[in-house]
């Protein structure tokens, strides 16, 4: 069965390459979001397997989403996406329960070999 995948960024062409490269892969994205807040809201209505989530975004930012996702889930897994030189926010975010860390501009493999090593 197809493992469920959330992404959320509000960048919509960041959104369209991830569902691109994950759905090529056999992954389903069963949703999106546009903001952290959006994220939390979706996350309780779909249930993923995984969730991809931006670090820096408008409303609520990943890190925020992360934690109220986890306050509501404590099993969700989490994959945070940062621009280069977010080294702090990375951090912050490994600590907050995030199981990896993507780096943007996204490379297909490292986005695959992330998802694979966090949801098999």
């Amino acid at each position: 069965m197809a493992k469920n995948i959330l992404i959320c960024d509000d960048a919509a062409f960041m959104r369209m390459m991830i569902k691109d490269i994950l759905s090529k892969n056999g992954y389903n994205v069963a949703g999106e979001a546009e903001n952290g807040a959006k994220a939390v809201e979706k996350y309780k209505e779909v249930s993923p397997d995984l969730v991809l989530m931006d670090i820096t975004m408008p409303e609520m930012d990943g890190i925020q989403a992360l934690k109220a996702i986890k306050a509501a889930d404590a099993g969700a897994k989490v994959i945070m996406c940062s621009a280069m030189g977010q080294q702090a926010m990375v951090i912050e975010s490994i600590q907050a329960g995030a199981k990896d860390f993507i780096v943007k501009p996204f490379q297909a493999d490292r986005v695959l070999e992330a998802v694979k090593k966090v949801i098999g």
